[in-house]
């Protein structure tokens, strides 16, 4: 599958999770750290960042509730502002 492709997986994913239709945190998650086209494609910092990002959307979905240190919500739109810069840089 092509880093595009790849990305936009992970966008829809994000979308899924964001409107709750029945998307998993683990699912995305996996999907994105599986993404080895597209992490190819980026520069190494975007690697770095995104893991640190799922790294805690995974640690948030241990809580029943919003953390006050991992907020799902904002997880999911950092992760949103990560496709749209990613998506921006396979452009260039």
């Amino acid at each position: 599958m092509s880093a595009a492709l790849q990305l936009d997986a992970i966008g829809a994913r994000i979308d899924a999770l964001r409107s709750g239709r029945g998307e998993s945190i683990t699912a995305l998650s996996n999907e994105a750290r599986a993404s080895s086209e597209l992490l190819a494609a980026l520069p190494p910092r975007y690697g770095e960042v995104l893991l640190n990002l799922l790294d805690r959307l995974e640690s948030s979905a241990l809580f029943s509730e919003e953390s006050c240190s991992f907020s799902q919500k904002d997880l999911l739109d950092n992760l949103q502002v990560w496709v749209d810069k990613a998506r921006a840089q396979l452009a260039s």
